[in-house]
């Protein structure tokens, strides 16, 4: 078995290296030129994002289905992730971080396109798409969809919920000596009262708690910057700096390259975005919404939100703090630099942590579920919700870094077949852009209005 562990650990080591990091980055770039900078609609994708439209087709509305995906993607990896970038490859990893955000606006979209457009109508009148659907249909390759299914099913298992919910046991354990167990008894109860409910009842609890819970952070990270005003200038120049210079060894900090701040700031800014992995668009296709434009830009602020906003509060949080030169890694990071703040510092991080991680939870189970769905069909929907509610139980009590590790494995691979669907179909982004899309008229979006070149 150790054996076994070793080597998914190596080949996941792999996965996650520079191929896969040079891949996804390559088709941010490529689909951000392709689709002439879709980044600059941002604005207008925020307001079309609290735009409700009920006579649109689809399961819940298009602000439900970008909290429902911000709740998957915003996780650990914005403050533990961001902590880790930081302390292996230095302040200049937190610049690599934002334009990985910047750049992967363009693949959210073209992913929530490509989902739109394809989705299908069940028996029952549920709507399903995703990226096993755009490879079925839209490149009419059935066995990469079902390698994607697959590969969604394992890691939403892992990532997605034991990996989650033994974070959460563990922070409450050291911070409240509260047991493991009980917290996964909690942990278990409170995500079967959402999840039996289905996509609604998971969007409703989402349209709630994403809010508050981005809200609460930013606000305590604004607060923290505030209260390290004299310092931040200095702090920007070094993020700035060190992205194109590397840092020199200073103190406990080990000192990093410009390769080594570019590799750990892409890689986990990737990680935390999503942005290119084939997970958020699986909710995007349920979104009530009259062309695939149309939920395609409400979907692309999703990464606009995770990484350009809220993983640059939590990166300028961590550099101000000097924390990071004194050899401190990952949550040992982030917790000193919260802590340096007396009261208000922890309890930022803690409630972020904890709400950060429960919605990531909720939000990877309609990933798995629908990627269940679409291998075994809609009678395995049932029996894989009552495992999943097991599973968060099983993962707040155990150890799980061969978990992880496999899991972790099993993330990275879901992005292979859903950057081939991205590349091969590009021609088709940029013609549904064309039909839906114009520069001065983008407004017509939210009335359906197409406009023919």
């Amino acid at each position: 078995m150790e054996s076994v562990a070793k080597f998914i650990s190596t080949v996941d080591g792999i996965i996650w290296g520079w191929p896969l990091i040079i891949l996804l980055l390559g088709t941010h770039i490529y689909l951000t030129f392709r689709l002439k900078f879709i980044q600059r609609y941002i604005g207008k994708a925020i307001k079309l994002s609290v735009t409700k439209d009920d006579f649109a087709e689809g399961d819940v509305s298009q602000f439900s289905a970008l909290a429902t995906a911000l709740a998957a993607t915003i996780g650990t990896g914005n403050i533990v992730g961001v902590a880790t970038a930081v302390a292996l490859g230095g302040p200049g990893a937190v610049l690599w971080t934002w334009l990985t955000g910047v750049f992967g606006i363009a693949t959210k979209y073209a992913e929530a396109l490509l989902s739109v457009k394809y989705r299908v109508k069940t028996a029952d009148g549920t709507m399903a798409g995703g990226p096993m659907y755009v490879l079925e249909y839209g490149m009419k390759k059935k066995w990469l969809g079902w390698l994607f299914a697959l590969f969604t099913s394992i890691a939403a298992f892992g990532i997605g919920c034991m990996v989650q919910a033994n974070s959460i046991s563990v922070m409450v354990n050291e911070t409240f000596k509260v047991p493991t167990y009980i917290t996964g008894i909690i942990m278990a109860v409170l995500t079967a009262v959402v999840i039996l409910g289905g996509i609604k009842s998971i969007a409703k609890v989402c349209d709630i708690l994403v809010p508050f819970m981005a809200a609460f952070y930013v606000l305590g990270c604004i607060i923290l910057i505030i209260l390290g005003i004299k310092t931040i200038p200095a702090t920007l120049v070094l993020i700035f700096k060190s992205a194109f210079t590397g840092q020199a060894a200073l103190g406990g900090f080990a000192g990093s390259t410009l390769m080594i701040a570019m590799r750990y700031g892409v890689a986990r800014g990737l990680f935390s975005n999503e942005s290119g992995l084939g997970s958020a668009p699986i909710v995007a296709a349920a979104a009530q919404t009259r062309n695939p434009v149309k939920q395609a830009l409400v979907s692309s602020t999703g990464t606009f939100w995770d990484t350009v906003v809220v993983c640059a509060m939590t990166g300028i949080v961590l550099v101000n703090s000097g924390k990071w030169t004194e050899g401190l890694k990952g949550a040992a990071l982030s917790k000193a630099a919260f802590s340096a703040i007396p009261v208000l510092g922890p309890i930022v991080l803690t409630v972020g942590l904890l709400t950060f991680v429960f919605s990531t939870i909720l939000g990877w189970s309609y990933y798995g579920e629908k990627a269940i769905e679409y291998l075994l069909g809609k009678k395995a929907i049932l029996p894989y919700r009552i495992l999943w509610v097991i599973f968060v139980y099983v993962g707040s009590v155990f150890s799980l870094n061969f978990v992880w590790d496999f899991a972790d494995l099993a993330n990275g691979l879901m992005a292979i077949p859903n950057l081939i669907s991205l590349i091969a179909l590009s021609g088709v982004l940029v013609s549904e852009t064309k039909k839906y899309l114009w520069d001065d008229n983008i407004e017509a979006i939210a009335k359906d209005e197409t406009i023919k070149l």
